[in-house]
């Protein structure tokens, strides 16, 4: 009876502290969720330096830098108001110069702002839930969780000079610590 009592006991105190214990332990899942939240308020991406103000477009010669604007234009992020266009009969070197600014639309993916330039985010980096996990556990308290960043085009992605990458995603490892009210975080890259 005794032994009997000892065991329903340590079953008991067994439940008890898996159930309502500290939760040091994270699996891959988990992990992937921690690092997805991360990414949602602080989100990895690329810039690139994006020209606006009066801006003169040379006939074929920036036809295609005139195509760029056109499509940010008709995405509603800027406007493009012309301001001169010379048209030569019978030659392709034809002037057109247009004043171009930023509307509240682009906004959200225009970083920081001169006089006639701007920081802009041409990629955003999100969490590839297709791809595995690599992931290492160094304590009860800590963990590296090497994941794969898919890349994701904004509008201004043409304006990107390094968009001739090699690669569609990047791996990023990052470190995660278990706090004791926040439960795990990341901590460092």
């Amino acid at each position: 009876m005794k032994r009997s009592l000892i065991l329903v006991f340590i079953l008991f105190s067994t439940i008890f502290i898996n159930g309502c214990g500290n939760e040091t332990t994270i699996n891959e899942n988990e992990a992937s969720e921690v690092i997805a939240e991360f990414l949602e308020s602080n989100p990895e991406f690329k810039t690139a330096s994006f020209s606006y103000g009066e801006i003169k477009f040379k006939g074929e010669k920036d036809q295609e830098e005139l195509s760029k604007y056109e499509a940010l234009e008709e995405n509603g992020l800027i406007k493009m108001e012309l301001i001169e266009g010379k048209k030569r009969f019978f030659s392709k070197d034809s002037i057109y110069i247009y004043q171009i600014s930023l509307t509240e639309k682009a906004a959200s993916l225009v970083i920081s702002q001169g006089k006639d330039k701007a920081k802009v985010k041409t990629v955003f980096y999100v969490l590839d839930e297709s791809k595995p996990v690599n992931f290492i556990k160094s304590s009860n308290k800590t963990a590296k969780v090497t994941v794969s960043l898919k890349r994701e085009g904004t509008d201004f992605y043409s304006f990107d000079n390094s968009k001739a990458s090699n690669s569609e995603f990047i791996t990023k490892t990052y470190k995660l610590k278990l706090k004791k009210e926040a439960g795990w975080v990341v901590t460092g890259e």
